[in-house]
C-alpha cells in the first residue's frame, strides 16, 4: 500500500487512544451513550405530545423558550460548584434528579387527561438539572483524559452523540405513534437507571485544595477570564448565532405533516445525527486541524446554507439530504470548539468555563426553536427554514470578521494551549 494512502487512512480512522488510556473516561463514554439513548426518544415525544394536545406551533416553541431561564440560572451555577465540588458526586446526584423527571413525565403521559403544564415545568426542571450537571461532565474529561488526545475525545464524543441521535429518534417516533410518549418517557427513566450504575463506578474527583468556592465572585471571575479572550469569545458567539437564526427542530412535526410523512417523523429529527455520524466515522482528520477557529467559522456557514437550501428542497428525501448536511457541519464545529476548550482552559477555571459553554450551545436551540417557531406562525415553515439559514450565514461572516483573534487561533502558536500542555505534561506521573 503506497505511503500516501496509508497517512490518508490514518487520518479518517477513528483514534481510540482515549478509551484506551482512561478508565473513566470509558465508564463517561458508556453512560454518555445509555443516556442519550433515552433522551432523544423523549425529544420527539415532547413536541409530539405538544402537538397532540394544543395544535399549536406557539406551544411547541414555548417548550424550549420555558427551559431557557433554568439552563441560564442552573448552567452557570453549576459551573461553579463543578471548581468548589466533587465533580463525581454532582454528576451521580444529577443524573437521579434526571430520572425523576423522566418518571414524573411518563406519571403525566398516563393520565386519561395529560397536563400541558406538566410538560413545561417538568422540562424546565429537567433543563435546570441537566444544566447543573453539564459542567462537572465538560471539565471532567478534561481531567481524565490526556492533552494531546483531547482532540480524538471530542471526535468519539460526536460519535456517540450521532449514533444515538440516529437510532433514538426514529425509535421514539415508532414508540410515540405505536404505544404513546408514556413509552418513550419509561424507557428514558430506564437508561437514567442504568447510567447511574456507570457513573456510580467512577473514582471521586474532590476539588484542588486551593479550589475557588461557589459563589458570585467566583462566576464573575470566570466571566472575566473568558472576555478577555478573543478566541474564547468566538467560539460562544458564532455557535449562538448559528443556532439562532438556524435551529428548527421545533418545525418537524409539522413538516413532516407537510410532506405527507408523519410515520416517518423520527428519521427528520434523525437526519442531523446521520450526517454528523458520516462525518465523525472518518473524523480523526478534524483532531489534527489546528487552525479550529477558521474551522468552526466555515462549518457554521455551511450549516446555514444547508438550513436554506432545505426550505426550497420538493419532497421528503431532497430535505433529509439538507438537513444531514447541516448536521455534518454542526459537528465538526463541534469538535472544534471542544477541542480549543480542553487544550486552552485552566483546569481551576474548567467547570466556570464549562458553564459559559453550555449557555452558548444550549441557549442557542432553545432561542432558535421560539424563532422558528414565530417566524412559521407569521410565513409558514418553509419561510422560517429559509430566512434562518440566510441569516445565520450573514451573522456568522460577521462576527468572523469582527474577531481576528478567533479567526487566526492557531493551536501550535496558541500561548494558552501551550501554557496548558506544559501543565499537564508537568502533572502527569511518568
Amino acid at each position: 500500500m503506497p505511503d500516501r494512502l496509508k497517512r490518508l487512512l490514518r487520518h479518517l480512522v477513528l483514534d481510540l487512544s482515549p478509551l484506551r488510556s482512561s478508565r473513566d473516561f470509558r465508564l463517561l463514554f458508556s453512560s454518555g451513550f445509555v443516556t442519550m439513548f433515552g433522551t432523544f426518544v423523549s425529544m420527539v415525544a415532547v413536541p409530539y405530545q405538544m402537538k397532540e394536545l394544543t395544535g399549536s406551533y406557539l406551544a411547541v416553541g414555548l417548550v424550549s423558550l420555558a427551559e431557557f431561564v433554568p439552563m441560564v440560572v442552573c448552567g452557570l451555577w453549576g459551573g461553579a460548584i463543578a471548581d468548589a465540588l466533587d465533580r463525581r458526586k454532582i454528576i451521580v446526584l444529577s443524573e437521579l434528579g434526571l430520572l425523576l423527571t423522566s418518571l414524573g413525565l411518563m406519571v403525566n403521559a398516563m393520565l386519561p387527561t395529560p397536563q400541558v403544564w406538566v410538560l413545561y415545568v417538568t422540562g424546565a426542571i429537567a433543563t435546570g438539572v441537566g444544566s447543573l450537571q453539564r459542567p462537572s461532565l465538560e471539565a471532567l474529561i478534561q481531567q481524565v483524559v490526556p492533552h494531546d488526545q483531547q482532540g480524538a475525545a471530542a471526535v468519539l464524543n460526536s460519535m456517540r452523540w450521532n449514533i444515538g441521535a440516529i437510532a433514538a429518534p426514529a425509535l421514539g417516533g415508532f414508540l410515540v405513534a405505536a404505544l404513546g410518549p408514556a413509552a418513550a418517557y419509561g424507557i428514558d427513566a430506564l437508561t437514567f437507571l442504568l447510567s447511574l450504575m456507570l457513573l456510580y463506578r467512577i473514582g471521586a474527583v474532590p476539588p484542588g485544595e486551593d479550589a475557588a468556592p461557589a459563589s458570585l465572585r467566583s462566576l464573575a471571575e470566570g466571566v472575566r477570564y473568558a472576555a478577555g479572550r478573543g478566541d474564547l469569545l468566538g467560539t460562544y458567539l458564532v455557535d449562538i448565532a448559528a443556532m439562532v437564526f438556524a435551529m428548527s427542530t421545533a418545525l418537524y412535526p409539522f413538516l413532516a405533516d407537510e410532506l405527507g410523512a408523519p410515520e416517518a417523523l423520527g428519521l427528520l429529527y434523525s437526519a442531523g445525527a446521520v450526517g454528523a455520524l458520516v462525518s465523525s466515522l472518518g473524523g480523526n482528520w478534524a483532531a489534527r486541524v489546528q487552525r479550529q477557529g477558521l474551522g468552526v467559522i466555515v462549518a457554521a456557514a455551511v450549516w446555514g446554507v444547508a438550513v436554506a437550501l432545505a426550505a426550497i428542497a420538493p419532497g421528503f428525501w431532497a430535505m433529509f439530504a439538507c438537513l444531514a448536511l447541516a448536521g455534518a457541519a454542526d459537528m465538526i464545529s463541534g469538535i472544534f470548539r471542544m477541542t480549543m476548550w480542553n487544550q486552552t482552559i485552566p483546569q481551576e477555571l474548567r467547570g466556570r468555563l464549562a458553564g459559559i459553554e453550555l449557555l452558548s450551545y444550549a441557549s442557542g436551540p432553545m432561542v432558535g426553536n421560539a424563532r422558528a417557531s414565530f417566524m412559521a406562525q407569521l410565513g409558514g415553515t418553509r419561510f422560517s427554514l429559509g430566512l434562518g439559514g440566510l441569516l445565520c450565514v450573514a451573522a456568522v461572516a460577521a462576527l468572523g470578521a469582527a474577531l481576528p483573534a478567533f479567526r487566526r487561533y492557531d493551536a501550535r502558536t496558541s500561548l494558552h494551549a501551550q501554557a496548558e500542555k506544559a501543565r499537564r505534561e508537568a502533572t502527569t506521573p511518568a
